[in-house]
């Protein structure tokens, strides 16, 4: 079994209050939660609006369907969040 973290920073320009901006991010849960080989949570910034880090393990067995998955985790945050992603990183665990 293959582990992968996927580790996203966000800036959100103009999110003045933490209720704004859980309605910003929120679609990350939502979208990404539901997926039986994903665990989501939002790590980082919780004390601050205008900053969010949210944390993807993915599981599986082959490698680069893992990091495909993670690729498209990516392209939708690009994409779908009402922010940017200003740091990435990804970091095999097994």
């Amino acid at each position: 079994m293959k582990i992968l973290c996927l580790i996203l920073d966000f800036s959100l320009p103009g999110c003045r209050s933490l209720k704004e901006k859980r309605r910003r991010v929120r679609k990350l849960k939502d979208r990404f939660g539901a997926t039986p080989n994903i665990a989501v949570t939002e790590s980082g910034f919780h004390d601050q609006p205008d900053r969010s880090q949210w944390s993807f393990v993915v599981i599986g067995r082959d490698l680069r369907l893992i990091d495909a998955e993670c690729q498209k985790i990516e392209l939708y945050c690009h994409s779908f969040v009402e922010g940017y992603v200003i740091n990435s990183l990804r970091q095999q665990l097994l």
